[in-house]
């Protein structure tokens, strides 16, 4: 599998889990939980921005369309790349950190079978990792803005196959995939509740 399908897989599959969240559970806990998807998504643009010697014109994150305006990176051809792809790999690494540091490496997050078979809705650890994942979408997945900028470079990445880089994204789909399996579950989980409540109430 090439670079430039996973990250496209990443964009349509994180783009997905960010409707279902618009649609079915727009719920102020997943808004609250959506800025710390969005802040650890514009944060990894800023420093890759840093990174690249790109100046950072305007960082938003608890706004309607949360961005970060930044200048030219002096980094020639792969730094607008890199910029635009930082999310994947922030993501990844923020996800890893707390499930180290918070967790001790409780969850599996590269099995996403092992990972959903550990989630226990009586404790809390699965409860914070829950809403963590309700915002993958938003955390991993680089915008369709994003691709806009650097759309030429990823028809290029289509041609690349680097074993480590093809890896940290398929990892980062197949969290995506917890996600959208966990926003399923929960959706399902509030259709049964609200037709059992209206049943109950129509007695």
């Amino acid at each position: 599998m090439s670079l430039g399908l996973v990250i496209l897989l990443i964009v349509i599959f994180g783009y997905a889990s960010n409707w279902l969240n618009w649609r079915y559970l727009n719920h102020r806990i997943v808004r609250l939980s959506y800025y710390v998807g969005t802040f650890v998504h514009e944060s990894s643009h800023a420093l890759l921005c840093l990174a690249t010697g790109a100046r950072v014109v305007e960082f938003k994150v608890f706004s309607s369309e949360p961005h970060v305006v930044h200048g030219t990176p002096k980094l020639p051809l792969i730094g607008k790349p890199l910029i635009s792809s930082a999310p994947i790999f922030g993501g990844l690494l923020f996800l890893f950190l707390v499930n180290h540091f918070l967790f001790k490496d409780a969850f599996a997050l590269t099995d996403p079978l092992g990972l959903l078979a550990q989630i226990r809705p009586w404790e809390w650890q699965s409860w914070v990792m829950i809403l963590l994942f309700l915002n993958v979408g938003a955390m991993l997945g680089p915008s369709i803005q994003d691709m806009k900028n650097v759309w030429p470079v990823l028809i290029l990445l289509f041609f690349v196959s680097s074993p480590l880089l093809v890896g940290l994204g398929a990892v980062a789909l197949n969290l995506i995939f917890v996600n959208i399996a966990i926003q399923l579950a929960l959706i399902v989980l509030m259709k049964i509740i609200s037709v059992v409540f209206y049943t109950s109430k129509s007695r």
